[in-house]
């Protein structure tokens, strides 16, 4: 079996493969300040007729505020006071406006392990395949059937493999990977199909690279992107589980059966960008070099964790942000913002000229600030660059990794990063 066939045969109780339709049991529901309160509303309504309106498990939902914090709006405000209420009477974790992006919480605070199957109403939860769980987003009315009965209908997907082979090049990473793969395959190239990245470069990525690559499987029309556990994925929750020891069950089986399997060899890949309005619309920054840059936007569940932010701030050096361009840099959680704190990036970044935001979803959803005006070209580190998705649907929306923008952001322009 693939991994994810294993998980679902796990999760329904009988041996499943490809194809096959399941009443799986959840392991882990989240939500947020967004998806949430319609998610509650359909709970009510699924148990209106029962004498204790109980979720089937408050012990395996968390609730996080990420998307609109602190609150913009009084409708904000409103949504906000709704879960905080729902939380309190069902006894259910809410890590409110504390500690950032749900997608960087969650693995950061141990929820997520190998083998687990995960719902979250948002659809960037793919990323927590980056610890071998099979996470998938689903609709707020799914989530109300989810937080009555802890269970939810599915169609065991078929697996798409991705086997990675080469070193990647300097100041080539993960993001522009995952860009690379999604502009061969499309945006519909893996849709409702696992994406399983496997081979040698892949196993050479840490958790925060890993993380990148799951959660952008949506991008493709992938239902998960999942990476096999292995020592990295063992060391990254040996920090945070007490105890936890690796089971080496949650990989495929030699003789797994996929729908298709690609090969690539990095070696040579150059820095990626996705242009505007599609994020398979992706071309090498050779391609794209000096287009010129009003706003970038250096966060998101995709790139906002230390060492993306990390990377940006080493290419940049002492130099200052290019005159006329504006540097919005919102740190993934709390977690992730303290070390950055503590090692003096915060200041170095402010000094140049960046704006340090609070952990939030922020720019990536166009909500909150940072919203691009009508005309505006931004470059982000996010995983979406959708007409109007950061604000205006006259403005424009390139993505990239990390790199690329602490490249960009000395010049006002899309940038090479190998020429810095």
């Amino acid at each position: 079996m693939t991994v994810s066939e294993k998980i679902f045969s796990k999760a329904s109780g009988t041996p499943v493969k490809a194809g096959d339709f399941v009443l799986a049991n959840i392991d882990l529901a989240m939500t947020h300040d967004i998806t949430g309160p319609l998610a509650v509303q359909g709970f009510y309504e699924i148990m209106r007729d029962e004498e204790e309106k109980k979720v089937w498990d408050p012990s395996k939902i968390v609730i996080i505020f990420d998307h609109q914090v602190p609150a913009d709006s009084i409708n904000a405000a409103q949504n906000h006071i709704m879960l905080r209420k729902f939380s309190q009477e069902q006894g259910i974790l809410n890590y409110d406006v504390y500690e950032g992006v749900c997608h960087q919480v969650l693995p950061e605070k141990g929820h997520v392990l190998p083998g687990d199957l995960i719902v979250g109403s948002d659809s960037h939860t793919c990323a927590y395949g980056s610890l071998g769980a099979f996470s998938t987003g689903i609709g707020s009315t799914d989530m109300a059937a989810v937080f009555a009965t802890g269970k939810l209908w599915f169609r065991v997907p078929e697996t798409f493999r991705f086997e990675v082979e080469g070193k990647l090049p300097k100041r080539v990473y993960s993001k522009d990977l995952i860009l690379h793969l999604i502009g061969d395959v499309g945006v519909e190239g893996a849709r409702y199909m696992a994406a399983e990245y496997a081979g040698s470069t892949i196993r050479s990525l840490s958790i925060p690279e890993r993380m990148t690559m799951s959660n952008m499987a949506i991008e493709m029309g992938g239902k998960a992107g999942i990476i096999e556990a292995d020592e990295v994925t063992e060391a990254y929750l040996k920090e945070r589980v007490p105890g936890y020891k690796l089971d080496p069950y949650w990989k495929s089986d030699e003789g797994a059966k996929y729908l298709d399997v690609r090969h690539y060899d990095v070696s040579d890949l150059e820095p990626q960008i996705a242009c505007p309005h599609n994020v398979d619309n992706v071309k090498p920054v050779s391609e794209v070099e000096g287009t010129k840059l009003d706003q970038i936007f250096m966060g998101s569940c995709t790139n906002g964790r230390f060492e993306d932010i990390k990377i940006m701030a080493d290419i940049m050096g002492n130099e200052p942000v290019a005159k006329g361009l504006r540097l919005l840099v919102v740190p993934a959680s709390k977690t992730e913002y303290m070390k950055l704190l503590k090692t003096g990036y915060i200041e170095k970044l402010m000094n140049a000229g960046a704006i340090i935001e609070a952990p939030c979803c922020g720019p990536c959803m166009g909500g909150s600030f940072g919203l691009l005006g009508p005309g505006e070209v931004g470059l982000a580190t996010s995983n979406r660059n959708f007409k109007g998705r950061e604000g205006s649907a006259e403005s424009f929306v390139y993505l990239s990794s990390p790199a690329t923008a602490g490249a960009s952001a000395l010049t006002g322009e899309i940038t090479d990063p190998r020429k810095v």
